[in-house]
């Protein structure tokens, strides 16, 4: 069963999708502040020990973001901008209570684009609300001209979302290289360390072989040195005493 807490946040929820599905006027402060309300329950509510499953929990969090995107929408000036950032906007899957047909939150979503769209409509063909008489004057005496700016706003629209899509889709093209190019370079780096670690096995290898050449060249070279300082030793005795013998042998001449 539902717990009391997310009970009173279903009914806060339900309410505040019906504001919004209502034509509010600039003084209309409530629905803002029972999305405030929202979000507080919302938090309160994922750190209850009988919270509802991720699923529900995430259905809970679209709902709210979408009815707080939608009064921050409706806070910006220019038509436009606010076509734009109602697009960007993902309203609930699923009914909030059990009576209803369908997501209250797509209707909201459905009227605030075709709100949106009529607002652009007017402004770029400079009507306003403030006339509505000479509006219907203007209708009545200009219908084609009426006619073929309501077609040339559609293409408008259409241009619009198309350069919406290939943007997006350029995005989409743009992370997709982004992440070969990513995917590339660290096989690269790989490949490089690789190599850096052979070439630092081999130099290592080449080291040691040095130092124990070095090694055995130096014994060499001390024996060397060894056995000629014994030879000159030898021949310098032998020297000597050949002399000796050759002074007694042949005494000097008188």
């Amino acid at each position: 069963m539902a717990s009391r807490l997310e009970i009173n946040f279903i009914r806060l929820l339900s309410r505040c999708e019906s504001l919004a599905s209502e034509k509010r006027g600039e003084t209309e402060w409530r629905l803002e502040k029972y999305v405030g309300a929202l979000e507080e329950m919302l938090v309160a509510l994922r750190k209850s020990p009988s919270k509802p499953t991720p699923e529900v929990l995430a259905e809970y969090t679209r709902k709210v973001n979408f009815l707080k995107g939608t009064l921050e929408a409706e806070k910006l000036s220019s038509p436009t901008e606010k076509a734009l950032a109602n697009q960007f906007l993902a309203p609930g899957r699923t009914a909030t209570m059990a009576n209803e047909r369908m997501s209250v939150t797509k209707k909201v979503h459905t009227q605030t684009k075709a709100r949106c769209t009529g607002e652009m409509r007017d402004e770029l063909l400079g009507t306003g609300s403030s006339g509505k008489d000479g509006d219907l004057r203007n209708r009545r005496c200009f219908p084609l001209d009426e006619r073929q700016s309501a077609a040339e706003l559609d293409a408008v629209l259409q241009h619009h979302h198309n350069l919406q899509e290939k943007l997006a889709e350029d995005m989409l093209n743009l992370a997709r290289n982004l992440k070969n190019n990513t995917l590339a370079a660290q096989n690269i780096i790989k490949q490089d360390n690789q190599t850096l670690s052979q070439s630092m096995r081999q130099a290592d290898m080449n080291f040691e072989k040095l130092k124990t050449e070095s090694e055995r060249l130096e014994q060499h070279t001390k024996k060397s040195v060894n056995w000629l300082l014994w030879l000159m030793l030898i021949l310098v005795s032998f020297t000597f005493i050949s002399m000796i013998l050759f002074i007694r042998i042949f005494p000097r001449l008188r």
